[in-house]
């Protein structure tokens, strides 16, 4: 009887352990050129969302990067998205360098490296 109780435990151990994945990362990467296709570093750029079911505004997404010498700003929405969720998010996007404005938006997909250009000027 205890050989029995001890396989089943070790068998649901076994099954348990084996059924669970590590999710991937979700990245956003926003690259910021200007009117001549150069890439601009030291751009800042926002990523939000925007309330679209008019209730009050509720904002759950705001961040800002500022873009590397390559012209490319970088988010993590690892803590947002999660395992089985049907979707993370599609996010407006704000770069601004001086006097120079771009904007855009972009479809966060889950578990995936999502890039957009986003043109300043």
């Amino acid at each position: 009887m205890k050989k029995i109780l001890v396989l089943v435990i070790i068998a649901a151990s076994i099954f348990t352990l084996g059924s669970c994945r590590k999710k991937k990362d979700t990245i956003a990467n926003i690259y910021v050129l200007d009117a001549n296709n150069t890439a601009q570093g030291n751009a800042m750029v926002i990523l939000y969302g925007t309330n679209t079911a008019g209730t009050p505004q509720q904002v759950a997404v705001f961040d800002t990067a500022y873009t590397n010498a390559s012209g490319m700003a970088s988010f993590n929405y690892n803590d947002i998205y999660q395992l089985g969720q049907a979707g993370v998010a599609v996010l407006d996007i704000k770069a601004q360098k001086q006097n120079m404005i771009g904007q855009g938006i972009i479809k966060i997909e889950a578990e995936k490296v999502n890039e957009e250009t986003v043109f300043i000027q």
